[in-house]
């Protein structure tokens, strides 16, 4: 079976298939080339960012004078992955939830392999609104200084694993060894990093240190592994079922099980896919952001609600069209059993997500307060989905 992340795209109409680093050649184990570039631009100053959103706001400039403040958009630029934890995504985008949301408004979409690459393209206008992990979306905040995103709603949780060599045993196991992530300072990055550094061991953005990480592309560590060039790797679903079901790998660490519920009050649950927005799109466009979480609630209700086999098929079909091929059984089966889909975001695990990209190296210390603006989320569902003090609701 061809690989969802390794053919070209088969959607019809106005969807897009972006993989991050795709129009350069893939860096070598140990990232020894490039990587100063990829570390100015998780840690460097908010300059560059700020400048992006402001290019944006410029691009943006004739349609918000053709369709006025408060008006609904003539389109709506969405992104998202081919991932099953993106599932709200494919499942609303598939079934014409989202669209048929939007009214007249014009659905586009893009798809991307990582969350630093979906930041950069909101960022630049090329899209105004995205499914994501939290990680790229807490970087961008604080490198814009709270002008570039606000975090608009939950998608999934849970679904991120770190799977490894048979002969792998324990944390001790793995010092001088080399393990994968899908991109420098997502969010399974900064879970591996953070891990690691918990259990005593060193690691740098730039691959040194006594665990090697490669940021590579999911499709690519699959190979990788079963090759044996590498000894495991922090995956989101479906990647992790496909290395343990395919290519032999077992399961280190069930990230689940790092979380107790102190911080969310739900044990086991972490936000793996959130739905954020362009803060000026939203502030020009509220009643299509509006209809956008309309769309993306009428979804995850369904995926709630819809039975094992009918959700497999609904998301293998929706995969094959945004990424070009479809998961056995097995692998499908496996990974939406690891996931929870819900509009929370979890907001009162941000701290805690913020901290370890210091700890990883992707990020710095700062104040996200008004990271979150769930008003529309909450009037949408009627409920009281709280921010944690972290902004509006």
């Amino acid at each position: 079976m061809a690989d969802p992340q390794d053919t070209s795209p088969q959607n019809p109409g106005n969807s897009t298939r972006i993989v991050a680093g795709q129009a350069t050649p893939k860096r070598p184990l140990g990232l020894k080339i490039g990587i100063a570039a990829a570390i100015l631009a998780l840690v460097g100053g908010g300059a560059a960012v700020a400048s992006a959103v402001n290019a944006n706001n410029t691009a943006t400039a004739p349609e918000a004078a053709a369709a006025p403040a408060g008006n609904p958009a003539a389109e709506l630029k969405l992104g998202y992955f081919g991932n099953v934890t993106h599932a709200p995504a494919l499942v609303g985008v598939s079934k014409g939830f989202i669209k048929d949301q939007l009214g007249d408004t014009k659905l586009s979409t893009q798809v991307f392999n990582a969350g630093p690459a979906a930041i950069e393209a909101l960022n630049a206008g090329a899209i105004d609104a995205t499914y994501l992990g939290p990680n790229p979306a807490i970087n961008s905040f604080v490198k814009s200084q709270g002008e570039s995103i606000n975090i608009i709603a939950g998608a999934a949780a849970g679904g991120a694993q770190l799977v490894v060599k048979p002969e792998i045993n324990s944390a001790a196991d793995l010092k001088g060894k080399t393990l994968a992530s899908p991109q420098l300072g997502g969010t399974q990055d900064v879970a591996l990093r953070a891990w690691l550094t918990a259990q005593g061991y060193k690691t740098n953005v730039d691959g040194s240190g006594d665990v090697a990480i490669n940021p590579t592309e999911n499709a690519q560590t699959l190979k990788l592994f079963q090759d044996g060039k590498l000894d495991g790797a922090w995956l989101p679903e479906p990647w992790a079922s496909r290395l343990v079901l395919t290519a032999g790998a077992k399961v280190l660490v069930d990230e689940k099980d790092l979380w107790d519920g102190s911080l969310s009050g739900k044990p086991g649950e972490f936000p793996t896919t959130i739905l954020i927005v362009n803060q000026k799109f939203a502030a020009d466009h509220p009643d299509t952001v509006k209809a956008l979480l309309k769309g993306h609630a009428k979804s995850v209700e369904w995926l709630n609600g819809a039975a094992a086999d009918e959700k497999a098929t609904v998301i293998n079909a929706a995969l094959k069209e945004a990424a070009g091929a479809e998961l056995k059984a097995d692998v499908i089966d496996r990974s939406l059993k690891n996931i929870v889909f819900t509009v929370d975001p979890l907001a009162g695990t941000y701290q805690k997500l913020l901290a370890d990209g210091v700890t990883a190296g992707t990020t710095k210390q700062a104040d996200i307060n008004g990271i979150f603006d769930l008003r529309a989320l909450n009037e949408v569902t009627g409920e009281k989905t709280s921010a944690a003090n972290l902004g509006k609701e």
